[in-house]
């Protein structure tokens, strides 16, 4: 410390202390400015500053003069006891240089706080997240190490420093504390910091989260060079999805509700699930930062986006979270996305693609930061969009590659996939104990839980069903019986439908089959109309062993199959739509696998037009396969 006068040795030195100043920051024989925070019989207590605080006894004091809380005076610091008491006197002088005393202190990283329960530590960072509780508000920070909650009680209810900000870099100095098996901080003094600190605090946080977010060096779980030519952006967006984690922004993962739809997000959660209990210290971080939401149709509904924007406005209002990054998995690609893309476009939402149906390209890459999809590298649908979330999830936490090698071979069955690869994915996941029989089997019980599930994530069920998180022995005794009840109603549905399917062979020679499903399929009940249509489509492909298309309609819908022919279901809604602009066509879909919609009225027009186009379509045998089970 100082010897109390300023250079010259002539002018006495009075100090003030920063906020966050503790008593070691005083020395005795020093002078401070002081306000009065109490008065009682024997004296008058001071603070010198948030954390320094001591008794001006009665004896020092003038008897004739009163003191108010809130007064300043000047001290001098006189002694400091063994139990921490401070003793001062009044400071008579009127002639002094006042002295600003900052806060030395070692910080404390938020990501090292284990073994440190009572001690009182110092962090920096940026505050994520300003939750008022009907007790405390607790402040979520993050710096280079991880995240913290910080907690500050005013009183029940009422927002504690209510000048602080989302986005503000702080200093927070408090007592580290935990509550229900989890590490807090208990604020003493927060405090923003100056523009010069905090612009350190910056470029240090940036400097970390750009190394942290950096995905881990795997390699594709098979050889296969289609794979190896979308590493690069499936890796973009793994670094963006961590980095998204470590700045404790949300994620909103939306996932077509379809087996290759959870083939492809279950992995994605757990991954992230994981990487957020390596930076956050509060155990709920996993549940506040990250909701997995499956959507019916194979594009982003307007309904589902409504939904996804009120909930990120209501999160934002109440919980003060940031607005969330959009995840599309499974879906996400086509025009019939735009209108929910422009929606959130309205708001600082990020969007990621990662999506295996056919792209339209020019349509959805102006909303969209990352777009990963085989169709724009030369590939197809065939390499499906769980094949790409197995090595995504890797990227983002290769802990979990243990857990992973069945899932591109139950997601490759479950879309059908006449990839190359899907011998080695198959031979990947026997030397995992699982045999195809059993992957069609979990195929089924997948897709049979989606239809009842609707709109629910069923997070703990499907993972059961996949066992991806979830128990293999539950898995072992649940996927049979969940198959068996699938197969039961998959036969009652096409005993019902069967007698009514309509049968011609087209001028290319490829039969083509139909069904209205809407009024010679059970409704509301498993399997639904799309599922139906493939269904009966697979029957036929076994039964003639040749080139197959297959559509089932209803009022104002149409769905779309067929096997060893080449149709091109984007293209055809092009020409739908040019052809019948009051129809409203809308939809897409693979080379192979479709659906569209379309006014009610002009029903016969739109599906003689669509008849006709399929049967211009070209026959391809390398999309040709009879089914086997």
């Amino acid at each position: 410390m100082t010897d109390g006068s300023s250079d010259d040795d002539a002018t006495p030195v009075v100090y003030r202390l920063a906020p966050e100043c503790t008593v070691e920051a005083t020395d005795v024989g020093e002078r401070y400015t002081a306000t009065v925070n109490g008065v009682v019989e024997y004296g008058v207590f001071v603070d010198l500053s948030a954390n320094v605080s001591g008794l001006l006894h009665e004896s020092v004091l003038p008897a004739e003069v009163d003191y108010d809380v809130g007064e300043d005076l000047v001290v001098e610091l006189t002694e400091i006891r063994e139990n921490g008491d401070l003793g001062f006197e009044l400071y008579e002088g009127d002639d002094y240089a006042i002295e600003e005393r900052t806060f030395a202190y070692d910080r404390t990283a938020a990501g090292a706080l284990a073994g440190r329960t009572g001690d009182t530590v110092h962090v920096e960072g940026e505050i994520v997240q300003i939750k008022q509780t009907g007790g405390p508000t607790v402040f979520r920070l993050r710096d280079e190490s991880g995240t913290v909650p910080c907690t500050a009680f005013e009183e029940a209810g009422v927002r504690a420093y209510p000048e602080i900000e989302i986005g503000d870099v702080v200093h927070v100095t408090g007592e580290v504390e935990e509550r229900e098996g989890a590490l807090q901080v208990e604020i003493d003094a927060l405090e923003t910091l100056d523009a010069g600190a905090a612009e350190h605090v910056r470029a240090r946080l940036d400097a970390s989260a750009a190394e942290r977010a950096t995905p881990a060096d795997v390699d594709p779980l098979v050889d296969w060079p289609a794979m190896r030519e979308l590493y690069p952006d499936l890796q973009r967006v793994a670094r963006r999805l961590r980095r998204t984690v470590l700045e404790s922004r949300p994620i909103r993962m939306r996932h077509h509700a379809d087996g290759d739809g959870m083939c492809a997000s279950v992995p994605v959660q757990l991954a992230l699930e994981r990487f957020i209990e390596r930076t956050h210290e509060d155990p709920d971080a996993k549940r506040h930062l990250l909701k997995r939401l499956p959507s019916k149709a194979p594009y982003y509904e307007m309904e589902d986006a409504t939904r996804d924007l009120n909930f990120a406005l209501e999160d934002q209002t109440r919980h003060g979270q940031k607005l969330p990054l959009l995840l599309m998995l499974d879906n996400g690609s086509t025009e019939e996305d735009t209108p929910a893309y422009e929606t959130l476009s309205h708001y600082d939402i990020p969007i990621l693609v990662v999506d295996h149906h056919h792209p339209d390209h020019d349509a959805v890459d102006p909303f969209v930061d990352e777009h990963v999809n085989p169709y724009l590298h030369g590939e197809d649908y065939r390499v499906t969009t769980g094949m790409m979330c197995v090595e995504l999830a890797r990227m983002i936490a290769p802990s979990i590659a243990d857990d992973l090698d069945h899932v591109p071979a139950v997601a490759g069955l479950s879309d059908r996939s006449k990839a190359s690869a899907m011998s080695d994915y198959l031979d990947l996941a026997r030397e995992a104990g699982y045999d195809e029989e059993f992957l069609h089997d979990v195929s089924e019980a997948l897709d049979y839980e989606a239809f009842w599930l609707r709109y629910s994530a069923g997070r703990n069920l499907i993972n059961d069903v996949l066992n991806v998180g979830g128990s293999e022995e539950r898995q072992r005794e649940l996927v049979p019986w969940l198959a068996e009840r699938a197969e039961r109603d998959v036969e009652l549905q096409l005993d019902a439908a069967l007698p009514h399917v309509e049968h011609e062979t087209v001028d290319s020679g490829a039969h083509l089959y139909r069904i209205d499903v809407e009024n010679y399929a059970h409704r509301f009940t498993y399997p639904a109309p799309g599922k139906t249509t493939g269904e009966i489509h697979d029957r036929k492909v076994e039964e003639t062993g040749e080139p197959v298309i297959t559509i089932g309609y209803g009022p104002d819908f149409a769905v779309l199959r067929s096997d060893g022919v080449r149709m091109d279901i984007p293209q055809m809604v092009t020409e739908l739509n040019e052809e019948f602009p009051g129809a409203g066509v809308s939809g897409g879909g693979h080379l192979v696998v479709g659906s569209i919609r379309f006014v009610n009225g002009m029903r016969e027009e739109v599906l003689d037009a669509l008849v006709s186009k399929m049967a211009d379509a070209e026959i391809d045998e390398e999309l040709h396969s009879t089914l086997t089970r």
